[in-house]
């Protein structure tokens, strides 16, 4: 009954905030805003790993078919994690453009908090080891130069602290990616610290 229950939940979060970028991404298109730029929003990127981890989880798990591996739950979290905490430390101040305020609020607030909980609420089945958590990492290793060479050829930066126009030029970006780097580690050791031990004493299951 507990997992019923938490499926569908998943299916409940998971299908506003598809609506939530499909009605950002309308936006976009209408206002005649490239859609590779939409795509290349780490937020966005991340909140639509977070739809399909959420549906397909509820579905599958509903279905009885099985569940999203956990090793790809935990990087989705990781990564909605980072979502959120950039976007309250460097974000919240600044002029989102085109972002609708109530999409605003699913992909950087609500998000966020639903992996969080989803992670809580299911940890996972057997440990995570370090040394297969550093996967996580290799998605934000890889979108970064190519945020900063797309923005050097097309002058167009997502976020404006890793646009080197501003003042500082580039020595502030490297300061900036390198905080963000550390935070994903750290953000990630915790994620799977937490998730190991809230699944101490469950009975062990297919990871």
């Amino acid at each position: 009954m507990r997992d019923r229950v938490l499926n569908v939940l998943r299916l409940c979060s998971g299908l506003p905030a598809a609506v939530a970028l499909g009605v950002q991404a309308h936006r976009s298109a209408t206002l005649d805003l490239s859609m590779v730029s939409f795509f290349s929003y780490f937020t966005n990127l991340s909140n639509m790993a977070g739809v399909l981890v959420l549906l397909a989880g509820g579905t599958l798990g509903l279905l009885g078919r099985g569940r999203v591996p956990d090793l790809v739950r935990g990087a989705v979290v990781l990564y909605l994690t980072i979502t959120g905490l950039v976007y309250l430390v460097a974000l919240s101040g600044h002029d989102l453009g085109p972002l609708l305020p109530w999409v605003n609020t699913v992909v950087h607030r609500l998000m966020p908090l639903v992996l969080l909980a989803d992670w809580a609420a299911d940890p996972p089945g057997r440990p995570i080891s370090r040394q297969r958590a550093l996967c996580w990492l290799l998605f934000p290793l890889l979108y970064l130069p190519y945020t900063l060479i797309r923005g050097a050829v097309t002058d167009w930066y997502p976020y404006p602290f890793l646009d080197p126009r501003h003042p500082g030029g580039y020595s502030r970006v490297a300061v900036a990616c390198t905080l963000v780097t550390l935070a994903f580690v750290g953000v990630g050791e915790l994620i799977r610290w937490a998730g190991n031990r809230l699944g101490e004493g469950r009975e062990p299951r297919p990871s």
